[in-house]
């Protein structure tokens, strides 16, 4: 792996530790303005001091986030369809001459396992990896789930594992009983959970810090943070779990902490 490669991972996995909190924002591209993304700036800035990484698109990057911000980005480059349609039919929306204007620490897409465009997604995914070895930089895989998959160990394996094989750099999927062997198809390559859409804090945080004890790299979060009635304490709770290995009580009670 060379060097610009190694060094945009870094800043956004820590190479020591392994571990990272990632803050997803890129849910308008197919959902628009969602609930506690209608301003998505004004949502993001008390936030991001707390993220290791900003994952967002480059629209949502233009029209929100100031140029100033010292985060690495996590630029969303899939799309195509809204939540009316069906989702898996996504095509490359950016090129990566774009994402290198904007600097981005890595890109990302989705793969749709097991749904109707599982090819073309499987496509999207090489092109991206393909394009970010021209140039140094790392791809994030995102395991989308389609209506009718299950989420559970065996289906999650099978999805991650292909996205491995593609040439991912690093993987976020879902969390499940027995991830532990999620983990381990991935390899060395580091695992992140995705937030999911909105639940209970506490049961939030147990989902969080039961993935990192099975053995994920990290967490991103979005609607869990973002859509929370203390988005603030909430990310610094998810951040103590991450990095502080905190328990799911301790974390409660950070979030608490208005």
């Amino acid at each position: 792996m060379e060097w610009g490669m190694k060094n945009r991972l870094s800043r956004i996995i820590d190479p020591k530790s392994r571990r990272c909190l990632m803050l997803a924002v890129d849910h308008g591209y197919f959902q628009g303005p969602t609930t506690g993304l209608k301003n998505l700036g004004e949502t993001v800035k008390p936030l991001l001091p707390y993220a290791d990484a900003l994952m967002i698109t480059r629209g949502g990057l233009r029209n929100w986030i100031p140029a100033e911000i010292d985060k690495p980005v996590i630029l969303r480059v899939s799309g195509g369809q809204s939540i009316l349609k069906e989702l898996s039919n996504e095509v490359v929306t950016t090129s990566i001459d774009d994402a290198i204007r904007i600097n981005a620490s890595a890109i990302t897409c989705s793969v749709y396992i097991g749904s109707e465009y599982e090819k073309e997604t499987i496509a999207n995914l090489a092109d991206l990896v393909n394009w970010g070895q021209d140039f140094g930089i790392p791809v994030l895989a995102v395991t989308a789930v389609g209506k009718e998959m299950v989420r559970d160990a065996r289906y999650l394996g099978l999805a991650c594992r292909i996205c491995v094989e593609t040439g991912a750099h690093m993987v976020k999927t879902y969390y499940c009983d027995g991830f532990e062997e999620v983990v381990e198809a991935c390899g060395n390559v580091p695992v992140v959970i995705a937030g999911g859409k909105k639940i209970e804090e506490r049961a939030a945080l147990e989902m969080a810090h039961n993935a990192i004890k099975s053995g994920a790299s990290g967490v991103d979060m979005g609607r869990n943070i973002f859509q929370s009635d203390n988005p603030v304490g909430m990310i610094k709770a998810a951040r103590a779990i991450v990095h502080d290995n905190a328990s799911v009580e301790e974390a409660f009670k950070i979030y608490k902490k208005k």
